[in-house]
């Protein structure tokens, strides 16, 4: 299948490198031809130019619904394009929210897309448009620099905006404090789409200090946690910090190294792998901790082939032992062993909440991350009329809800009373399992996915709510997560539910994480029709139900009871 997000090709034997270092190397600096392509008449980029147009924060896709139109009508691709904000913690203004409001609108399909790692993205753009949309998003003071690509990626925090909690203030100073220091230094995306000054061809390249003429062999993930309340899933980054809190303060943080979600179908050398503890640093070397990781990722990672180049790889090659002593070669103080700080908790933050300055926030439920007015459902239209109204500071989560913050205890009945006379329900009024859900964008924009995801997990949904609540387990908390493809987008792997494309209307099933992001599930059934998941998990949840030990999760039942054993208690046609 064409891949519009990834495909290269994998290997260039003559050198032992993939295509895109290739690429990266003669780029001068991510600077390629992006800016002579971007002034042409194609709707398209090149194949080297869809390479280095990540790292400027975007992906060249196509409208995978009208393609058997198009065909049928002898008509190629009809082009367009994501982009993708970074937004360190998730954190934005009032008047950074509306002015991507208005873009979305001007510029994109009308929707704002929440991501799983706090930021939002913007589909159907034309590339007529994308330099606009970039502008548009540098304007109001943010960035799609480094959002996509082989860089660290937007760094993730709790967003809750907790003014008389120094610790959540911490992970979100340190959390941006990351992000920059991690940035690209490159002078290309300023040149490029800011209309800065561009750089002869003769005169030499950008220095980046950290990322070096290469930047990473693959992608590279960031996230900062508190032990009570592991929103972001620190175990899925590939590199994640987890606060040591002493007194209501940060002190230091353990490092892990090691996370993430990826694997691809019928490769067996690829898996997801959760990161795993390897050294503490105190806060002040927050940073030098964090440079240290990625420069020796930088240096030993796998450039060779990108299937196996993420940084878990590494890891789980070398072993922890070997990873340690390597990184002491790039730490600037000896080495300190990870406390193992334990997860203990998991947060939506939805619904109100005091912020301790006599304010309040308000968590809204996203389905699927997707802001849009759609008939009767306006949800687009009641943030922009309370964003505008109480001029608010927003903040986004990572399972792809909004945060209203900074709130009059006076306006609560009215902001109840926006967001239902728009259509849009509050938490209270959601099942469990709506709100523990998140869902991929999938088709039609992404060409990675193999089946369905975000159109498709609304209706799984539904059906399921039918059944917990026939069985009297509407209250339980159950995560689930649906990719459409096995990049994981979402975190499927770690839910207590997950679902990955697989081949159409099929996908893989996995049981058994945690909500708390603290363990791995595992693959019950492959190939399961869509029409056939609910039926299935009837089966599953009835026996939970007799059978589970007391306050046991419906994750930990399937985790405790195991693979074989859940097996028998579904039908021939489904076992």
């Amino acid at each position: 299948m064409a891949n519009e997000n990834e495909t290269v090709v994998d290997e260039t034997p003559e050198s032992g490198r993939s295509a895109v270092e290739i690429i990266k190397e003669n780029s001068r600096s991510l600077r390629g031809t992006l800016s002579l392509e971007l002034a042409g008449a194609d709707d398209h980029f090149s194949d080297d130019s869809k390479q280095l147009l990540k790292f400027h924060g975007s992906y060249q896709q196509e409208d995978r619904d009208a393609r058997k139109n198009r065909r049928s009508d002898g008509l190629g691709k009809h082009y367009m394009f994501m982009v993708r904000g970074r937004i360190p913690g998730g954190k934005m203004t009032a008047k950074q929210y509306i002015a991507l409001d208005q873009l979305a609108e001007s510029h994109a399909n009308g929707t704002i897309r929440l991501t799983s790692r706090q930021s939002i993205q913007f589909h159907g753009i034309l590339k007529n448009n994308l330099k606009g949309v970039i502008a548009g998003i540098n304007e109001c003071m943010l960035s799609t620099l480094s959002a996509c690509g082989d860089v660290n990626r937007n760094v993730m925090a709790c967003p809750v905006p907790m003014k008389n909690d120094k610790v959540h203030q911490t992970l979100q100073d340190d959390a941006y404090a990351i992000a920059m220091h991690l940035a690209p230094q490159s002078t290309a995306y300023h040149e490029i789409w800011l209309n800065g000054k561009s750089m002869s061809e003769a005169v030499a390249e950008d220095f980046e200090p950290i990322y070096g003429k290469l930047y990473l062999p693959r992608k590279f993930k960031t996230g900062l946690t508190a032990p009570h309340d592991n929103c972001i899933d620190v175990f899925s980054q590939d590199l994640g910090f987890v606060a040591d809190i002493k007194n209501g303060e940060v002190v230091g943080y353990d490092v892990l190294v090691g996370g993430g979600m990826g694997k691809t179908h019928g490769k067996v050398t690829t898996f997801p792998h959760l990161s795993i503890p390897i050294c503490y640093v105190p806060r002040e070397d927050v940073l030098k901790g964090a440079e240290a990781v990625i420069t020796l990722y930088r240096d030993h990672g796998n450039r060779a082939d990108r299937k196996r180049a993420r940084i878990k790889y590494l890891v789980a090659d070398w072993g922890v032992e070997k990873f340690r002593e390597v990184l002491k070669g790039y730490l600037t103080k000896p080495l300190v062993l990870p406390k193992n700080i334990q997860i203990t908790g998991y947060e939506t933050h939805l619904g109100w909440h005091a912020q301790g300055d006599g304010k309040f926030f308000y968590g809204v439920s996203v389905a699927s991350g997707r802001i849009k007015d759609e008939g009767d459902f306006k949800l687009r239209t009641a943030l922009r009329t309370i964003i505008t109204k109480f001029d608010t500071e927003v903040r986004l989560t990572a399972i792809q809800d909004i945060l209203i913050c900074d709130l009059p205890e006076s306006a609560k009945q009215e902001i109840e009373a926006i967001l239902t006379s728009h259509g849009v329900k509050k938490p209270q009024d959601l099942s469990n399992i709506q709100k523990y859900s998140l869902a991929c964008p999938a088709i039609p924009t992404c060409g990675l996915a193999i089946s369905e995801s975000e159109r498709a997990l609304p209706g799984v949904i539904d059906e399921m709510e039918v059944v917990l609540n026939e069985l009297d387990l509407a209250n339980e908390i159950i995560n689930i997560r649906m990719t459409g493809c096995p990049n994981g987008c979402v975190r499927p792997y770690q839910s207590e539910i997950g679902f990955v494309g697989r081949s159409g209307e099929k996908y893989m099933v996995f049981v058994g994480g945690h909500v708390n992001g603290t363990r791995l599930n595992f693959m019950l059934k492959d190939l399961v029709l869509k029409s056939d998941i609910v039926p299935m998990f009837r089966h599953l949840f009835v026996d939970f139900k007799g059978k589970r030990a007391q306050s046991e999760t419906f994750g930990d039942y399937c985790n405790r009871l195991g693979k074989d054993y859940l097996l028998t208690l579904l039908p021939a046609k489904a076992s």
